[in-house]
């Protein structure tokens, strides 16, 4: 059986020098942090599917801005191959300290970090400090990665 990548759009989110982190394991089943997002749906541009997730993920308005990287990752044996779009975006309504729930459950917890804070976590894709922090307007390109619980 044929199985196509999967879609995905991820926000960096910068708030007074800290990174916008989710833990998207439901019922804390992981310690792995990512970036906020989730999967596109047919018909919607990229940057409304961002505006989208990141609202139901964290309780944000953002503005969507340029891409900043392009990561592959799978996991072989249940032939899940993901394609995520990461984009800088600019956070527009909102508070960033607010309670929030995630109408889906699948976000239960919400971190802003510091760069020297995100290296205390488990996080992906490796090069995520690099390109949030960076000052660069160039697209980066993460080769496929092994998917980690």
């Amino acid at each position: 059986m044929s199985r196509k990548p999967r879609l995905a759009v991820r926000g960096l989110v910068l708030n007074e020098g800290r990174l916008l982190m989710v833990n998207a394991f439901p019922g804390n089943t992981s310690d792995l942090l990512c970036a906020p997002g989730g999967g596109v749906e047919v018909g919607q541009s990229l940057p409304c599917n961002l505006k989208r997730e990141l609202f139901e993920e964290t309780g944000l308005g953002v503005e969507v801005g340029q891409i900043a990287l392009v990561n592959e990752f799978q996991d072989p044996p249940r032939g899940f191959h993901q394609v995520d779009i990461y984009f800088r975006c600019t956070m527009i309504s909102g508070d960033p300290n607010a309670n929030w729930v995630d109408p889906e459950g699948v976000v239960n917890r919400r971190f802003w970090l510091t760069r020297e804070d995100l290296e205390k976590h488990r996080y992906k894709p490796d090069s995520l400090p690099d390109v949030a922090w960076g000052d660069s307007d160039i697209c980066a390109y993460d080769p496929l990665e092994l998917i980690l619980r």
